[in-house]
C-alpha cells in the first residue's frame, strides 16, 4: 500500500525539549511608613489598571469538547492475515488510546483468520468503530453493505470509504476498468457514485457518511472525482450532480519529495488544506488535481469543505529517528484535528510482518514493544480522557499574546467542565516562550507533559498568567471554573 520515501541526510540540528518557565514575582523594596501608604496606593492603582489591560486582551473562545478530538483519532491496523493476533491488537489499541480503525472487505473471509466477527471482537473489548471501504482494488457492493449492517447493528460502524489509492491499485467494475494504467477513471467514477447510491438508499445504513476514494488527483480523464457532488457546469465526464461522498479524504503522508525532510511546522503544513501545502493534500486532490491540474473546489471551498485522512504517518530512518518520529505522530493528530479534519488514522499500529516488512511506520515495532509514538500517545490520551459528552460548550478565556508562527494552541472542554488547554510547539531547534493570559484569576492550574508522564509538571494556585516555554511537543493546561464564574479547581 506504501510508496518507500528516499533517505535523507541526516540532520544536524538537535532538537531541545521543551521546558516550563515559573511565574516569577519581583520582590518589594522598603519605604518608609508615609510613603508605603502612598506606594501601596499607587501599586494597587497600578495592579488594577494592569489587571484591566490583560482582561482587555483576553476574548472567550469557545471550547470544543475533548471526545470530539479524542474520536478523530485513528489507526491503520493489521489483523491476522499479517501475522498479527487479535489479542495482540486489542492490547496495542487499549494501550494508546485510539477510537477509530480503518478497515474494510479486503482479506476478509468467513472461515477466518480475519471475519466480522473478528473486527466485532475488537470493537467489544476496545470500543473503536471502523470505517468501511472497499479499500484496494474492491468492487464488490453488495458483501461491503452486507458487511457493515453487521457492523452497523453493533454500533460498530463509523463510515463508508471508497477505493484505497486506485491510481495505484486499479479497480474492474461492470466489465470495465479503471485507475491504474488503465487510460480512463470511469469505472472507478461509476463504482464510487454506486456505493454512494446503495449506502444511502438503504434504510439501515442510509445515515452513515461515505466518505470519498484516496488519491483521486491522479485522475487520468476528468471525471469528476475532485468533487463530493459534481456542480452544474463543471464540464466532467460524469454527469453534473453525480454524487460521489459526503467527505474529502486524503493521504497527506507528511514527509514527501516537495518536503523531505524536518523542517519547523512539520505537521502543521501537512494539514495545510489550501495551495500552500507541499505534500499530498487537500488542494492537489480536491483543489487542483495533481496529475492532470483539473480544477476543483475554490480556495475559499477548501476551508469549509468536509475531510479526513485516511493514511498519514511517517517512516523512520535516515534523518527520521524514532524521537522525531513519536514528536511528528504526536503533534500530527492535534494539527488535522485544529486544521478541520474530522477524522485521521496514521499508518501503522504496528510494523507489518509481511512483504511489506521493512516498512517502519508503526508505533509497534515488529515484536510489539511499543516505540516512544505509542508511549507519547498514551499519554496524551490518558491525560484528555474522556467518555462523556458536552451538551454545550463553555467558553474559556485565555489569549497567547504575540503567539509565534511555531506555536499552536486548541481549546477542550472535559465533559465535567475542566478546560484544556493544548500548547504546542513545532520547531526542529530552539524553543519560544510565551504568556497564557487568563481572563480571571484561576484557583488552580495545573500543567501537564505528554512527553513525560500523566502527573502534572507544574501546578499553581491564584493566577492569571502563566509562563511557558514549548520546543517540539504539547503541553496541557486545565483548569476548572464554576456555574458562578468563580474557580474550584481542576484535574
Amino acid at each position: 500500500m506504501k510508496r518507500l520515501l528516499p533517505s535523507f541526510p541526516r540532520n544536524r540540528g538537535r532538537v531541545v525539549r521543551g521546558a516550563l518557565l515559573p511565574h516569577r514575582r519581583r520582590g518589594a523594596r522598603r519605604y518608609s511608613a508615609g510613603s508605603q501608604t502612598c506606594l501601596s496606593c499607587l501599586l494597587l492603582a497600578l495592579a488594577t489598571s494592569l489587571e484591566l489591560s490583560l482582561a482587555s486582551e483576553v476574548t472567550p473562545k469557545t471550547a470544543v469538547p475533548t471526545a470530539a478530538f479524542l474520536n478523530s483519532i485513528g489507526i491503520d491496523s493489521t489483523f491476522p492475515d499479517r501475522g498479527q493476533p487479535l489479542d495482540k491488537t486489542i492490547e496495542m489499541i487499549k494501550y494508546t488510546g485510539f477510537r477509530w480503525v480503518r478497515g474494510g472487505i479486503e482479506g476478509l473471509t468467513t472461515a477466518g483468520p480475519t471475519t466480522v466477527q473478528t473486527y466485532l471482537d475488537l470493537h467489544q473489548a476496545t470500543g473503536v468503530r471502523f470505517s468501511w471501504g472497499l479499500v484496494s482494488g474492491g468492487a464488490d457492493l453488495k458483501r461491503l453493505l452486507e458487511t457493515a449492517k453487521v457492523l452497523a447493528t453493533n454500533d460498530a460502524l463509523l463510515a463508508f470509504e471508497g477505493n484505497n489509492e486506485p491510481n495505484n491499485w486499479g479497480v474492474t467494475y461492470q466489465g470495465e476498468r479503471g485507475g491504474g494504467r488503465a487510460p480512463s477513471w470511469l469505472a472507478v467514477a461509476r463504482l464510487q457514485r454506486d456505493l454512494y447510491r446503495a449506502v444511502k438508499s438503504d434504510p439501515v445504513l442510509g445515515n452513515y457518511p461515505v466518505w470519498s476514494i484516496s488519491e483521486n488527483g491522479a485522475e487520468a480523464d476528468n471525471v469528476g472525482l475532485q468533487f463530493l457532488t459534481i456542480p452544474e457546469g463543471a464540464g466532467t465526464l460524469m454527469p453534473d450532480g453525480t454524487k460521489y461522498a459526503d467527505c474529502a479524504n486524503v493521504h497527506n503522508y507528511i514527509y514527501h519529495p516537495n518536503s523531505p525532510g524536518p523542517a519547523d511546522n512539520k505537521t502543521w503544513n501537512a494539514a495545510e488544506p489550501g495551495p500552500a501545502c507541499k505534500v499530498d493534500g487537500l488542494d492537489g486532490n480536491y483543489g487542483l488535481t495533481w496529475a492532470r491540474h483539473y480544477r476543483g473546489y475554490s480556495q475559499a471551498e477548501l476551508l469549509t469543505l468536509p475531510r479526513v485522512t485516511t493514511e498519514t504517518g511517517c517512516q523512520i530512518g535516515g534523518a527520521i529517528t524514532e524521537g522525531i518520529h513519536a514528536l511528528n505522530l504526536l503533534s500530527l493528530y492535534l494539527d488535522q484535528f485544529r486544521r478541520g479534519w474530522s477524522h485521521t488514522a496514521v499508518y501503522l499500529l504496528r510494523d507489518r510482518t509481511d512483504e511489506a516488512g521493512n516498512q517502519q511506520f508503526g508505533f509497534y515495532r515488529p515484536d510489539y514493544t511499543p516505540r516512544e509514538a505509542a508511549r507519547y500517545l498514551h499519554n496524551l490520551t490518558t491525560l484528555l480522557a474522556d467518555q462523556g459528552t458536552v451538551p454545550q460548550t463553555g467558553k474559556g478565556e485565555y489569549a497567547i499574546p504575540g503567539e509565534p508562527a511555531t506555536v499552536h494552541d486548541l481549546l477542550l472542554q472535559n465533559s465535567d467542565g475542566t478546560f484544556q488547554l493544548v500548547i504546542w510547539g513545532e520547531r526542529v531547534a530552539g524553543a519560544d516562550s510565551v504568556t497564557v493570559r487568563l481572563g480571571a484569576t484561576q484557583a488552580l492550574v495545573k500543567v501537564y507533559d505528554p512527553t513525560v508522564g500523566t502527573a502534572p509538571v507544574q501546578t499553581q494556585t491564584n493566577i492569571n498568567s502563566l509562563s511557558l516555554t514549548l520546543a517540539d511537543h504539547p503541553l496541557i493546561v486545565n483548569w476548572r471554573v464554576s456555574s458562578r464564574n468563580s474557580a474550584v479547581g481542576g484535574s
